[in-house]
Formats: C-alpha cells, sequence, structure tokens
C-alpha cells in the first residue's frame, strides 16, 4: 500500500521527492474521479444538446474592459495562497503532514509572492489582450455542456462536506474524541453522504441555470459510476480503513491471487494493526493483524462493469429520469451487497442491525425502482391528455 506519491515513486523507481509525500494517493484518485467523471458528463450533455433535448442560455457579458484593480488583488491572492502554502509544501523539509502544514503558519514568501504576480499578470494580460476602445455589451450562448467545470466543482465542494458530515455521524464516538482532526482529515468519507448534498447543490444550479434536472441526472449517471469506480482505486491503494471483514477462508480459485481474496493492507495510511518489522516508512509501518476481504477492490471492478452496462444501454431508456433510476438501482444493489463482507458501524438499537450504508442503499434501490415504474406511466398519462 501507499500512503502517498512519494512511497509509490520510491518504491517503484527509488527516486526521493519527499515533496511528493503531501500528494495523498487518496486525493489524488479523487481528483481523477473528478476529472473522469468531468469527460463523461461532457460528452453526454453535448450528445443530448445536438440531438436538441437541452438548449442553451443565452447572458448578457461586458467585453473589453481592462482587468479592475479587485480582479488583479484577487488573483494575486490566490497565487499567493498556492504558492506559499502548495508550493512551500513541495519545497519544504518538513516532516508534518499537509494537513497539519497547510493549518500551520509554514510557507514560502518567495514562491507565494512570485505565483501571486504570475496570476495577476495573467489576468491583467487576458484583459488586456481583449480591450476595446468602448466596452459594449454582448449576449453569449451557453451550453448546459459549458457549465461542466461549474457542476463538478459544485458537486466536489458540497460532496466533501457531505461526506465529512455523514462519516461524523456514523462514528461519532471517533468525532467527539477529536472533532476538528476528523473534520480536516483527508480520509473518512461517507460516499453516500457526498452523493446527497452534491445533488442538492446541482439541483439548485441546474434550476438557476434552466438546465432540466432529470436530463442532467441521466447525463451524470454513468459519470457518477465510473467516479465510484475509480476513487475507489484510491481507497484500495491507501490502505483507508474502508476494508472487508476478517476473512481466513482458504480461497475458493487457485489463480485468484492472494490479495484479492484476503489482504493485511500493509502501510496503510489509517496505522491500524501491528508493526512491520524492518520498515522504514515513517509513521506507515502498520499492517493489519488479520487479512481481510479488499471490497474496495471488488467495488473497483464490479462498478466499472456497471458503468459499461449503463454507458451502453443509455440511449435505450426514452423517458427522462429512468436512466438515473437505472443508475440508483445499480449502485444501491451494489452497495448493498458489499456491505455483507464490509466493515462498518452498525446501529445496534435497529432491527436487524443495519449499517448506514445498508440503509441509505436500501433507500436508493426503492427510489431507483419508483422513478423507472413511475416516469413511464406519468408521460403515458401526458401523452394521453
Amino acid at each position: 500500500m501507499y500512503p502517498n506519491l512519494y512511497f509509490f515513486l520510491r518504491d517503484l523507481f527509488g527516486v526521493e521527492w519527499k515533496g511528493l509525500r503531501f500528494i495523498n494517493m487518496f486525493g489524488f484518485f479523487v481528483a481523477l474521479a473528478f476529472i473522469a467523471a468531468a469527460i463523461v458528463i461532457s460528452s453526454e450533455l453535448k450528445r443530448k444538446g445536438k440531438e436538441g433535448i437541452l438548449q442553451y442560455e443565452e447572458q448578457k457579458i461586458m467585453v473589453g474592459q481592462p482587468a479592475t484593480i479587485l480582479e488583479l488583488l484577487i488573483n494575486f491572492l490566490l497565487g499567493f495562497i498556492l504558492g506559499y502554502k502548495i508550493v512551500g509544501a513541495f519545497l519544504s523539509d518538513s516532516n508534518s503532514n499537509i494537513q497539519d502544514f497547510i493549518f500551520s503558519l509554514q510557507g514560502n514568501w518567495i514562491a507565494g509572492i512570485v505565483l501571486g504576480l504570475v496570476f495577476a499578470g495573467m489576468k491583467w494580460w487576458e484583459k488586456n489582450k481583449q480591450k476595446l476602445a468602448t466596452p459594449e455589451e454582448r449576449s453569449i450562448r451557453i451550453w448546459p455542456h459549458d457549465r461542466v467545470g461549474d457542476i463538478i466543482i459544485f458537486g466536489a465542494i458540497f460532496g466533501f462536506i457531505g461526506a465529512k458530515i455523514f462519516d461524523n455521524l456514523e462514528n461519532w464516538d471517533r468525532f467527539i474524541k477529536d472533532p476538528i482532526g476528523n473534520l480536516i482529515s483527508p480520509s473518512g468519507l461517507t460516499f453516500y453522504g457526498g452523493l446527497i448534498f452534491a445533488a442538492l447543490a446541482i439541483w439548485w444550479y441546474a434550476r438557476k441555470h434552466k438546465i432540466g434536472f432529470w436530463q442532467l441526472n441521466d447525463a451524470a449517471a454513468p459519470a457518477l459510476m465510473l467516479a465510484y469506480s475509480v476513487g475507489r482505486i484510491g481507497c484500495q491503494v491507501a490502505g483507508d480503513g474502508d476494508w472487508g471483514i476478517t476473512n481466513l477462508k482458504p480461497k475458493p480459485f487457485p489463480w485468484l491471487p492472494d490479495w484479492m481474496w484476503a489482504f493485511q493492507y500493509p502501510h496503510n495510511v489509517n496505522k491500524e494493526g501491528i508493526l512491520m518489522s524492518n520498515c522504514n516508512w515513517g509513521e506507515y509501518c502498520f499492517m493489519l493483524r488479520d487479512p481481510v476481504y479488499p471490497t474496495p477492490m471488488y467495488e473497483i471492478l464490479v462498478c466499472f462493469v456497471l458503468f459499461l452496462v449503463i454507458w451502453m444501454v443509455r440511449k435505450k431508456f426514452k423517458i427522462v429520469g429512468t436512466l438515473f433510476g437505472f443508475y440508483l438501482l445499480l449502485n444501491g444493489l451494489e452497495r448493498f451487497l458489499i456491505e455483507k463482507i464490509r466493515v462498518n458501524t452498525k446501529y445496534e438499537s435497529l432491527p436487524f442491525k443495519p449499517t448506514q450504508a445498508e440503509i441509505i442503499s436500501f433507500m436508493l434501490i426503492i427510489t431507483g425502482i419508483v422513478l423507472m415504474v413511475y416516469l413511464p406511466k406519468a408521460a403515458r398519462k401526458k401523452e394521453l391528455v
């Protein structure tokens, strides 16, 4: 397992690029997941636009104005923060982790000032290149696929907030012991919390810009499944605690690699288990005492297959919203089944002692079925009226 890119490249190529220790493998793959989602959803929105299903929105903008002092100042501050903290983290010899570094006063003043001036200079150059003798108001067409960047950013921000809230609610005892540490930690994220919060934020954004919410949901269905598969790679590689229950059973197939059946997650980022002998990985020298089911690996494979299924059948769902219902059904079934062999907090006071994910996945299954049954009936009734 590799907690961050530094250990990954050191193990593979023997290089000692200490700045890379600030790039957590989990966060790295989450970023890749968002990029993959952006590519897929953009492709789908473009297709819907070409087919006349989605329309553009006209927006009036002023062009030809020079950069204002406020714009230059904002860009300088953004560049300064990135340079002072992010570039500073890579140039620093500090052994602190990225969270401690970001929330400390440590940083690189030179990198901050230089990057700040670069950002401000780029804004000035961009505006100066478009400057007109007399600024004028113009009307431009913005298609839904032009807003994918905003949609992804909204989904990322509110998804992270929701994932943290649901994770801390699910692990309340852990949260009470260290509230600040648990809130800023990059580990400990609950997918369904992120999905719910991101959906609410995107619903608001879609309504504001007159994008059909259910059309947007249908376009997002394959993207969400692919993003979940890619994001789970980070869970598996980093060993962030999303593993399964103890598995001491013999392998069912001789050809199956040991690590795909029972794995001890050496060097896991959660630092759980027993100390490894002759380990030079600093604080990441722990492995689980007993092997467990590598459930993230199962979800990577299953969800990628489900993404392919959704992608291949997406054009056959003619009623708006039913493809998203199909996604909810598949996602709920997958997660409900994987919970049977996954470590998770159970609600002991409820019947059958379900986990939070089991409750939410069951609700997603029901919601998916309702959408797939109700929406076609509603469409037929509308045609008859």
